[in-house]
């Protein structure tokens, strides 16, 4: 909350903490160059003088007009130096960022997690952070430079006169007047164009994902008219708000310049009274020209101020995300045991809860199989049993531990999970299976796959081993990237194996083979299996039969035959199913 209370400024200097030497380097060159920038100017001003008092000659104003060079090239150099240092700086923080926010990603519970859409976090750790670049490269050595600058040439001005030096700078807030009526909108406009940018981006990866659905439905039109109008309401919300402040950056941009307005014909009654000489007069109309550029050019930083403030809260809705709680230290744990006690759940505490009041008991080695109605709450259970959420009703424990005193890298180092939709990353099929075991072997690798039952579908692709799956795993079809998966949690060799539906997307023909596989996986392991096809799990040590997010009975195939109703209709349909199958 402190946070959120400071400005933007000191939020993004807190943000780039790590560079700080660096940046402070690059504000002191950059105020260097624009003091170098002055240089011709007063050089000009000398000039002039001597001009105008007759006493002008060539060897008289080489020196001044080599100084101006001099002040020209030290201007360029000082500031390409600054900016490359402050560039520097900024991809280092900008990479520091990134990586921050991806660890943190990994501390979240999946319920953060699955609240913001895809283009959400696309959206914040690629294109938001990278927008951060100009203003955070530029604003500090920049912005500085041409604050303090302008301060230095108003402090040389009062030593000329001081009523001068007031006279120039009257425009000045004539002009920040008309700018701060277009500019107090702004913070409550750019969240809202944040937040506009957001739907757009939603709607563009939503149309992608579903083109496939889209073109099977002839559903083109429709779907595109919501991506169109998603487009076409981010356009027209920039298009209104730079033309509602078009009038007063306008009056900003000239009135805050126009200083002679005030300086020259004052200037003027002042030396005809001989107030102020004529040397004195020339150099204050030159230098008071010099004014209000870099100031200008500082106010043009507000908007990126005022942007990066926003981007910040973005990035700190991530890095400030309560994470799950869970200690560093390996946790001793004796054996493999699971309990859940009492154990109530809630995706959304407004939604109700998912789970009540759970009690369970898995042993260590035995084959454990949740039955029930879709939705009954069967995947929640065993997502909670492999620490992808907290819980704050209840208890969970693995190996008489709280899981909650086990660090999350121990219970993933012990669990294998294998859901119906395992995720395959756009890269070989061997880097696909190897990321079970970081440092395994290719011949590792090969001897799992076969043992999955995916080494001859394998060595049957064009490229073998080597074959990239494309995102997601799109390239392979649903029961090929299910062996992939199966393949890497057997590389794992974890001693507790969750699958959840692991044979969905497999065809009746590879059903035995894969079968085969998760038999050689889980031999002398702790499973945990859901499973809708109840032929599969007859021979399970325990089946738990899972309705509305209660343990409704426990016990073997033939015992929940005989005293649970429920399971017998769900047995008799999958029997009438099979039937049907195969007449």
């Amino acid at each position: 909350m402190e946070q959120k209370n400071q400005s933007p400024l000191r939020r993004i200097w807190a943000l780039a903490k790590t560079e700080h030497k660096k940046l402070e380097f690059a504000i002191f060159m950059a105020i260097l160059g624009v003091l170098s920038g002055f240089i011709p100017y007063f050089c000009a001003g000398i000039i002039i003088i001597k001009l105008l008092n007759q006493t002008a000659n060539l060897s008289d104003c080489i020196p001044w007009l080599a100084l101006a060079l001099v002040g020209s090239i030290g201007k360029v150099l000082l500031t390409t130096f600054s900016t490359a240092l402050s560039h520097k700086a900024t991809f280092a923080v900008l990479a520091e960022v990134r990586n921050n926010c991806v660890h943190k990603l990994a501390k979240l519970s999946m319920g953060t997690l699955q609240n913001q859409s895809v283009g959400r976090w696309k959206s914040i750790l690629v294109d938001q952070i990278e927008s951060m670049e100009t203003t955070l490269a530029h604003l500090f050595p920049e912005m500085t430079s041409n604050i303090i600058s302008p301060l230095l040439l108003i402090i040389a001005l009062f030593f000329l006169d001081w009523r001068l030096a007031l006279l120039s700078m009257v425009t000045i807030p004539i002009g920040m007047i008309f700018m701060m009526t277009t500019m107090k909108t702004y913070p409550a406009k750019y969240r809202e164009s944040v937040q506009i940018g957001k739907k757009m981006n939603d709607s563009i990866v939503e149309y992608i994902n579903g083109i496939e659905v889209i073109k099977a439905y002839n559903q083109g039109n429709e779907a595109y008219a919501g991506y169109e109008e998603a487009v076409n309401a981010n356009a027209s919300f920039f298009y209104n708000w730079m033309k509602s402040t078009q009038f007063g950056m306008a009056c900003y941009r000239n009135f805050s310049p126009a200083v002679l307005i005030g300086v020259l014909p004052a200037g003027l009654a002042f030396y005809l009274r001989g107030n102020i000489t004529s040397t004195d007069l020339i150099m204050v109309i030159i230098l008071s020209m010099g004014i209000v550029g870099p100031i200008i050019a500082a106010t043009n930083f507000i908007d990126s101020l005022a942007q990066a403030g926003t981007i910040i809260e973005s990035i700190e809705t991530i890095l400030n995300a309560p994470e799950q709680h869970h200690p560093k230290e390996p946790a001793v744990l004796a054996g493999m045991d699971i309990e859940m006690n009492h154990v109530s759940f809630a995706y959304e505490k407004e939604q109700g809860n998912i789970l009540t009041d759970i009690t369970l008991k898995i042993r260590e080695g035995t084959v454990n199989a949740f039955v029930g109605p879709s939705g009954s709450g069967k995947s929640t259970i065993t997502k909670l049993i492999a620490g992808f959420w907290d819980i704050e009703t209840g208890s969970i424990q693995i190996g008489g531990k709280e899981i909650s005193e086990i660090p999350l890298t121990q219970i993933a180092d012990q669990i294998a999970y294998v859901s119906q939709d395992n995720f395959l990353f756009d890269d070989t099929i061997r880097e696909n299976i190897r990321m079970g075991k970081e440092h395994a072997t290719d011949k590792e690798v090969e001897a799992v796959a076969k043992k999955a039952g995916c080494d001859a579908f394998i060595r049957g692709l064009e490229h073998g081993y080597e074959t990239r799956v494309g995102g997601g795993g799109t390239h392979l079809s649903g029961g090929e990237r299910q062996r992939i998966a199966i393949a890497r949690a057997m590389l794992k060799d974890a001693p507790i194996v969750i699958l959840d539906e692991a044979t969905a997307y497999i065809d009746p023909e590879n059903e035995a083979v894969l079968q085969k596989a998760i038999s050689k996986l889980v031999k002398g392991k702790t499973l945990i299996m859901i499973a809708h096809r109840l032929s599969t799990i007859v021979d399970a040590d325990q089946i738990l039969l899972v309705d509305q997010g209660q343990i409704q009975d426990t016990g073997t195939h033939q015992q929940l035959l005989q005293k649970s109703e429920l399971y017998q209709k769900m047995w008799n349909a999958h029997i009438g199913a099979k039937d049907g199958e195969l007449v």
